[in-house]
């Protein structure tokens, strides 16, 4: 049976992680600001016109908290890497890195329909990333010693798998309908507690 290479183990490639992730989350912040010397007038219309920013931010947090909390999942029981699952795990850190850009384009042009269609591209991209790497673990338990993972299980695949096609039928879709693209993102409030629920059922 063929067997990849292992390349060492997971503990550099999560600081790297982490650190990306920390980097990308503390950068969504850097914009959001209030003019100093306002006058009570301006600074409640400031406060207002901060309202975009803060809801792009909101949305971005909990993307990124997301996936952060997934890539530790996925490799919660791995011992050692290959030099696939190190490529897989930074070209999906660099499209994290990259989330900040879309994010500013949401909040500053959030009625473009290409500012919606970039960042469901990007999100699109980095849930793809994760599929691979937690589709690609499961198939070499010898990186994992032999130890089954829930994150190479069917419902975990699928979940994942719902959240980059649900992104990434926004890309097109936006396009088409403009910026009302978005609501389709909740449906994946249901559908992931769904298959969470039946994760929770099969571990």
């Amino acid at each position: 049976m063929w067997t990849s290479r292992p390349d060492g183990g997971p503990d550099r490639l999560l600081t790297l992680a982490d650190g990306v992730f920390a980097i990308a989350i503390t950068l969504l912040v850097l914009d959001l600001y209030v003019p100093r010397d306002l006058d009570a007038d301006r600074y409640r219309e400031a406060l207002h016109q901060l309202l975009p920013d803060l809801g792009a931010y909101a949305l971005s947090v909990a993307v990124l908290g997301s996936f952060w909390r997934d890539h530790r999942r996925i490799f919660r029981d791995v011992r050692e890497v290959d030099g696939h699952v190190i490529i897989l795990s930074l070209t999906g850190l660099g499209v994290a890195a990259l989330v900040p850009f879309p994010t500013r384009l949401l909040a500053e042009y959030g009625d473009v329909p290409a500012s919606v269609a970039v960042y469901a591209a990007a999100v699109a991209a980095l849930g793809a990333c994760h599929l691979a790497l937690a589709a690609v673990l499961a198939k070499r338990p010898w990186l994992r010693d032999g130890t089954p993972s829930d994150t190479g299980s069917t419902p975990y695949l699928l979940e994942s798998a719902t959240l980059v096609v649900v992104f990434a039928v926004t890309v097109p879709l936006a396009l088409v309908i403009g910026a009302a693209a978005m609501w389709l993102w909740l449906v994946l409030v249901p559908v992931r507690y769904v298959l969470g629920r039946r994760l929770q059922k099969a571990g």
